[in-house]
């Protein structure tokens, strides 16, 4: 069982199945009695158990889903602990100790917060993604497509009243709109496979090649226009653009 950053890794699936059980059952039972760590207090070296539970899974590449894991663990404790809760607390501990490991291994913050947002439940998925947004900060349409993401979101945050799930071609009323559903509607068919197998970094790729349609369509149109039809279709449209990229991570917040 690894019992630091570099310790050895269970060599088999049973002992990495033992190792996981062991450390959550430490985690859920000491977090279920109230004796959480404070500080740099960790007596009961629940950081490194955390820390322990995410170098398996990642480093052993094993897709285990730890929300449905740690509610499953809570039950076993039955009325020794206080469950209201608790699993929401060791999940929310567990994930928080990747915001080290990936400072450690030089990813910025806003990488790690970027898929935080999206609460991935599995490791190895939330690992996946933070690579991919590693990879995808590297890109020349990068930048823009982060404080573009970060525009739309904030536009999207003050609309009144529930935004259309379907966008409406009819209610165009320039180019740059037809333009940019297109390329929506384009990237939207290219990622939807890459997705399904978790392709992130392809998918974030091929994401950034709606940078051109993206800043023409802001430069020509006003999304409040008058018209509430029009108006309405414009963030329906910007929330299918946002979706896109909240298919692997919330990238407005690393602008």
């Amino acid at each position: 069982m690894p019992r630091g950053a570099g310790a050895e890794l269970p060599t088999t699936l049973t002992g990495a199945a033992v190792a996981i059980a062991d450390k959550l059952d430490t985690l859920v039972g000491i977090f279920g009695i109230g004796m959480l760590p404070t500080g740099s207090k960790d007596p009961y070296a629940l950081r490194r158990a955390a820390l322990g539970i995410l170098r398996i899974l990642i480093e052993k590449k094993l897709d285990l889903n730890l929300v449905e894991t740690v509610k499953f663990a809570v039950t076993q404790f039955g009325a020794k602990i206080k469950p209201a809760g608790l699993a929401e607390q060791v999940l929310d501990f567990i994930f928080d100790r990747l915001r080290a490991r990936y400072e450690d291994e030089g990813v910025d913050v806003a990488v790690y917060l970027s898929v935080r947002a999206l609460q991935p439940a599995s490791a190895l998925d939330f690992d996946q993604r933070v690579q991919a947004v590693q990879a995808f900060r590297k890109l020349p349409q990068a930048a823009a497509l982060a404080a573009v993401n970060k525009r739309v979101s904030n536009l999207l945050s003050k609309a009144e009243g529930s935004i259309a799930q379907t966008v409406e071609p009819k209610y165009f009323d320039n180019a740059n709109e037809f333009s940019l559903y297109s390329a929506i509607q384009q990237a939207d068919h290219a990622v939807q496979p890459m997705a399904a197998e978790r392709q992130y970094s392809e998918s974030l790729a091929r994401l950034a090649m709606l940078r051109e349609p993206v800043d023409a369509f802001f430069e020509a149109v006003m999304i409040n226009a008058e018209d509430a039809n029009v108006r309405a279709n414009r963030y329906a449209l910007l929330s299918r653009l946002r979706g896109l990229f909240l298919g692997v991570a919330d990238i407005s917040l690393l602008g």
